[in-house]
C-alpha cells in the first residue's frame, strides 16, 4: 500500500496527531501536498521524516521571527528601513561610525548604546534598526518610550506587579528606551528606570535615545540622587555615543574619551562620536 493511500485512509487521524504534536507546517491542505510530494518522489521513511522535521524548523523560525517583531513593537509606527533613511538631512554625519553599529555585534555582547540630538533627526529610526537586526538574528527586543515605560512602572500597586513589569523591561536581550529627556520625572521615576537598568547591567543591551547631554540629565530627574548612579552604570561600560544636532560643529573632546559621557569609546571604526549636524 502506497504512502498516499495510507495517508487517504488515515488522513483525519493523521490530521489530529499533527495538530497534537504542535506541527502546524503541515495544516489543512499542506498535508495534501506534503504527502503527494512523498509518494511522488518516493522518499523512504527516514527522507520523510527528515523532510517533515526540516518543514516544520522553517515553520517555526518564521513563526517566532514574526513573534519576536510584534512583541517588540518597533514595527508599531513610524518604522522606516536604513535603506531609506535620508543620509543627507544632517549636515554632518560619521556615516561608517552609525553603519558600524548596525552590522557590529552590539547586542550579542551586551553594549550599550546612546543617541543624543534634536527632535527628527533619526534616532529613533537608528535605534529601531539595530534593535531590527536583533531580531533577525534570533534575539527578543523591546523598543519603548522613556514616559510610557516610566507610568507603567510608577502605576503598579503591589511590589508584586512592580517586579512583574521590571522583569517584562529585564527580560529582551535588547532594551531600547526612547525620547529620555523630553519630560521630567520625580525620585521614584529615577529609581525605577535605575531599578531597570541595574538588572540588565553588564549582561544585556540598553540603547537610549535623548536630547540632553549627560551632564544635563539632572533637569529631566531634578534632585533624583540615582541619577549620578545611572549615567555611571548603564552608559559607562561600554559607549556607542552618536551625537545628533541641528548646530554648529562642537569641539570634539579627547580621542580617547567620550566628549558626550567620558566613557571610553568601544571601537566601531572610529573614536569619536558620530556628529549629525543641521
Amino acid at each position: 500500500m502506497t504512502l498516499r493511500k495510507e495517508a487517504a485512509m488515515n488522513k483525519q487521524a493523521l490530521a489530529t496527531i499533527l495538530k497534537t504534536l504542535g506541527i502546524r507546517s503541515l495544516e489543512g491542505d499542506d498535508l495534501d501536498v506534503f504527502l503527494d510530494e512523498a509518494n511522488k518522489n518516493r522518499w523512504s521513511p527516514v527522507e520523510t521524516v527528515g523532510n517533515l522535521a526540516e518543514r516544520e524548523l522553517i515553520e517555526r523560525e518564521r513563526r517566532s521571527l514574526e513573534w519576536r517583531l510584534k512583541d517588540s513593537k518597533i514595527m508599531n509606527r513610524d518604522f522606516k528601513f536604513m535603506a531609506d533613511f535620508d543620509w543627507g538631512w544632517p549636515d554632518k554625519i560619521d556615516r561608517p561610525v552609525i553603519e558600524g553599529l548596525l552590522t557590529a555585534d552590539v547586542v550579542e555582547r551586551g553594549d550599550n548604546v546612546v543617541l543624543i540630538g534634536s527632535h527628527g533627526l533619526g534616532k529613533s529610526i537608528i535605534a529601531k534598526n539595530i534593535l531590527h537586526r536583533a531580531i533577525h538574528n534570533g534575539y527578543t527586543a523591546l523598543f519603548v518610550e522613556a514616559a510610557e515605560m516610566l507610568v507603567d512602572l510608577g502605576a503598579q500597586d503591589s511590589s508584586r506587579a512592580l517586579e512583574r513589569r521590571i522583569k517584562h523591561y529585564a527580560k529582551p536581550k535588547v532594551l531600547c528606551i526612547d525620547e529620555v529627556g523630553y519630560l521630567s520625572y520625580d525620585q521614584r521615576s529615577a529609581d525605577l528606570l535605575f531599578q531597570v537598568v541595574s538588572r540588565r547591567y553588564e549582561r544585556k543591551s540598553i540603547i537610549v535615545t535623548t536630547n540632553l547631554a549627560f551632564s544635563d540629565w539632572d533637569t529631566v530627574f531634578p534632585g533624583a540622587t540615582s541619577v549620578v548612579s545611572l549615567v555611571d552604570r548603564p552608559i559607562a561600560s561600554f559607549c556607542g555615543c552618536a551625537q545628533l544636532k541641528r548646530l554648529p560643529d562642537r569641539e570634539v573632546g579627547s580621542p580617547t574619551f567620550c566628549s558626550l559621557c567620558d566613557a571610553p569609546f568601544h571601537s566601531l571604526g572610529s573614536d569619536q562620536p558620530t556628529i549629525l549636524a543641521r
